[in-house]
């Protein structure tokens, strides 16, 4: 027997065959048969289409990383979807995407022509919470690994900031709440406003965000702080934020950095590494605003502090001065009057002084000749005395001898003796 083309006379055919259609007729009989009414089923999204009929159609994919080792169809019928889309919508604030996994309830079907699908007819939306918070965990979980959660959070943001890095969707409502928030202010405050437009939601928009970082980082400006907003969104909208390479980014950056993603309960992983997290663009502007009034009323509050002090400065010196010269006048004064009278003593005293002097002379001169004529030997004479002389000398101590020759003087007389004996 030849192999290649062959013909085989129609007699020859085997008696059991199948025509293609009897044949999946019999796989669709014989699974319908052996499967269960349905089963729970993981999978990712791989593709999603709504049909104008309202029929949803799915690629439902399994990979190992980027490599898909299981793929099929799936498809929720209108009459289904009606019921699943909003109890999805309104318990995971999302709508059913590309790339979400999710758990499935389907049955088994095998249509002759179009071949094998799963007819979903549920999904679990507590799945679908739960993996996206168990991504999220895992995210944080490795940033903490590498010690750089708090990195951001450490740096110095300035209480004025005046060069500004805006990165956002330029035509979102956000962006737009910002600016007009920011330069709308009733105290005309100004600053630098850089836009850096980024996608703010979906797969694309990690990418994105990181190439405006990028570029902000190459400026040659000196940009103080960078605000990442966008306008409210659903949970899973914002899904980007809680992405590794952004988060990492956004931690590790050299400048601070403000976020305002616009939901008001749940936190994203940037919001958890970013320097200030706020709510809403709104709320970025706001903050932003506060610092510059409080900075301002610090100012004011130093410039009363200082004119009053300075006022109470110039009081005490003037009270010092008002007082030393009232002293240093009264002192003059007190000078002048000493001088004035030590002036007057003096001319009291040149007046006076030589009369004075004279006659103070005049007493002494009188007692001295009073003195002078107490001791006059002459007056001593008349009152009795004598005065012996030996050898034309006062006797006094002197040693004389019989035979010396003594002169006595008296009032009127002087007498001559001469010395016989001496006892």
């Amino acid at each position: 027997m030849e192999f290649g083309y062959c013909h085989f006379p129609y007699e020859l055919w085997p008696v059991n065959h199948y025509t293609l259609h009897e044949f999946n007729l019999l796989v669709k009989e014989v699974l319908s048969e052996q499967l269960e009414k349905s089963y729970w089923i993981v999978a990712e999204i791989g593709q999603i289409n709504l049909h104008g009929n309202g029929h949803c159609y799915l690629e439902l994919v399994e990979k190992d990383n980027n490599y898909v080792k299981a793929k099929s169809r799936g498809t929720i019928w209108a009459n289904v979807y009606r019921e699943i889309h909003p109890w999805f919508v309104s318990q995971t604030g999302t709508e059913l995407k590309q790339g979400m996994k999710v758990l499935l309830n389907a049955s088994f079907e095998f249509h002759e022509v179009y071949g094998v699908s799963l007819n979903i007819r549920d999904i679990d939306v507590n799945f679908t919470i739960g993996e996206r918070e168990r991504k999220k965990q895992e995210t944080l979980q490795k940033l903490e690994a590498e010690g750089i959660m708090e990195m951001n959070h450490e740096l110095e943001l300035p209480i004025v900031v005046q060069h500004l890095a805006i990165i956002s969707s330029e035509t979102a409502a956000g962006y737009e709440d910002f600016m007009n928030q920011f330069e709308n202010n009733p105290y005309h405050y100004q600053a630098t406003l850089d836009l850096f437009p980024a996608t703010m939601q979906g797969d694309t928009a990690p990418g994105s965000i990181i190439e405006c970082l990028h570029q902000i980082h190459e400026s040659e400006k000196d940009y103080e702080a960078i605000v990442l907003i966008r306008g409210g969104g659903s949970k899973m909208d914002l899904d980007c934020f809680d992405d590794y390479e952004l988060c990492a980014h956004l931690a590790q950056f050299p400048i601070p950095v403000l976020t305002g993603i616009g939901h008001e309960r749940d936190q994203s992983i940037a919001d958890l590494v970013a320097h200030t997290r706020l709510k809403t663009p709104t709320s970025v502007a706001e903050f932003l605003i506060s610092r510059m009034l409080t900075f301002e009323s610090e100012i004011n509050q130093w410039q009363e502090h200082i004119a009053q002090h300075t006022q109470e400065l110039l009081y005490r010196q003037t009270e010092k001065i008002s007082d030393l010269n009232f002293r240093w006048q009264l002192s003059t004064k007190q000078i002048v009057q000493r001088s004035n009278y030590q002036l007057e003593q003096m001319n009291h005293t040149i007046e006076h002084r030589p009369q004075s002097i004279i006659n103070q002379s005049k007493t002494n001169l009188l007692h001295s000749e009073k003195l002078i004529e107490a001791y006059n030997p002459q007056n001593l004479l008349n009152k009795g005395y004598s005065i012996t002389r030996v050898n034309g000398k006062a006797l006094k101590n002197q040693k004389i001898k019989p035979g010396d020759e003594l002169e006595t003087q008296t009032a009127t007389n002087r007498i001559t003796s001469t010395i016989n004996k001496i006892k």
